[in-house]
């Protein structure tokens, strides 16, 4: 593949960002504009390419650790720490997003606020998004870590949890580092037990989302919560 200042021009990642947007380009085309440089005998795209392979997407790439991701040639320390800049200010980004607005009004944006936080975890967490009456963002907190279970998620700390907020409604969130997002029936087990505990205290469980690698899967809208 030739150098990509031999590319036409309007082919060239940067160029066609600028004229078509950013949705018009590859993963490996905005990759490339990350590296912004290639290695000997690579240039960006094809080096941008083979990482890719390497993790198999992009969001295992962005869930790679900083030992996995400076292991392959052409990243490196300073690179992973652009890039972990780079991730936090989309989270960011989201949450402002969703922190001025009925949540409830917007489900898909929650979805991606709550994929952002949990996907390429290690290892299953449980998250609770604590919100005011208007379904306005108070906090969003990680409560439980390690096998989520009917044993591991304890309601008496989702209900602290909420009243040191003064909450009026809560959308709790797990991730299944398996990558598949069908909720088991531990999970329905555990949604039903915090909807009665919850109930108790006046606070509205509007939906536990199940999270995977490329799917967030919502409880509420199969009628499980």
């Amino acid at each position: 593949m030739p150098q990509l200042c031999h590319w036409p021009q309007e082919e060239r990642p940067r160029e066609k960002l600028l004229n078509k947007g950013a949705q018009s380009l590859s993963d490996s085309e905005l990759l490339a504009i990350f590296l912004r440089t290639g290695i000997t005998g690579k240039n960006v795209i094809e080096l941008s390419q083979e990482i890719i392979q390497h993790f198999g997407s992009l969001k295992s790439l962005f869930a790679a650790s900083e030992p996995e991701f400076c292991q392959i040639k052409g990243l490196g320390r300073a690179k992973y720490v652009q890039l972990q800049a780079c991730l936090e200010m989309s989270q960011r980004y989201i949450g402002e997003q969703i922190a001025q607005q009925d949540v409830m009004q917007n489900p898909a944006q929650v979805k991606q606020y709550v994929q952002s936080k949990l996907m390429g975890k290690p290892n299953e967490v449980f998250a609770a998004m604590f919100l005011d009456n208007q379904h306005q963002v108070i906090a969003f907190e990680e409560l439980f870590f390690g096998t989520v279970n009917a044993s591991s998620v304890h309601p008496r700390v989702v209900l602290q949890r909420c009243l040191a907020h003064n909450a009026a409604a809560v959308i709790v969130a797990h991730n299944h580092p398996s990558g598949v997002a069908e909720p088991s029936h531990s999970d329905i087990h555990i949604t039903r037990a915090l909807k009665t505990a919850l109930d108790l205290i006046d606070v509205r469980l509007l939906d536990h989302l199940v999270v995977a690698l490329h799917q967030v899967v919502s409880m509420a809208e199969r009628g499980d919560v």
